[in-house]
């Protein structure tokens, strides 16, 4: 069986496509240089946490009007990296990511409600490699120095997506379960 050196961050593409369903705006898009999406997975049981360096998301969040607040994310999942050449390029694979026959990961909202511990549970759909599932995040929101913050963490199983075909179907190497991460964070209001 082939090893990879770092496998675990293919999850990540489907981290941050989920990671988006959580951050509704005011019709906003995110302030990438603050904003982060990344999936961790087990690889022989060490974790291994990876990153999407581009993705893009639109969010309308009012807390008092979650019936109408909604959240589209994408991600372009090209650009998932693990910090290691070889595994990135073979993430992007077709056993992986197959990102060149579907380059985006893609979160829609479907509702938003108010959860436990002052939590939103954002309901969607989510998209990675031509699958789309039904799922469910809870995320925080706060205001901070004007903009809008979104955290949460999304538990999928990679085998859903058919993330790590073939060989890599085998989750005594690389582990089902991935968290994905997210941080989400808008503009700050000027004015």
């Amino acid at each position: 069986m082939k090893r990879m050196s770092r496998p675990g961050t293919i999850f990540v593409a489907a981290a941050l496509a989920t990671a988006g369903l959580a951050a509704n705006l005011a019709w906003a898009q995110i302030d990438a240089a603050k904003s982060a999406v990344t999936a961790t997975a087990k690889q022989i049981g060490v974790p291994m946490e990876g990153k999407f360096k581009k993705f893009d998301a639109t969010l309308d969040f009012d807390p008092a009007k979650l019936a109408t607040s909604s959240a589209k994310v994408e991600i372009d999942v090209s650009t998932f990296e693990i910090g290691d050449a070889e595994t990135t390029k073979e993430v992007k694979g077709k056993d992986w990511f197959d990102a060149g026959k579907y380059p985006k990961a893609v979160f829609q909202s479907t509702s938003i409600k108010a959860g436990a511990a002052g939590k939103y549970d954002v309901a969607g759909k989510l998209t990675i490699k031509g699958k789309t599932v039904d799922v469910t995040v809870p995320a925080t929101y706060k205001q901070e120095n004007g903009s809008q913050v979104f955290d949460g963490v999304l538990p999928i199983k990679r085998t859903t997506f058919n993330i790590g075909d073939g060989e890599w179907k085998d989750t005594s190497v690389v582990a089902d379960e991935v968290q994905i991460k997210f941080h989400l964070v808008t503009p700050a209001k000027k004015g």
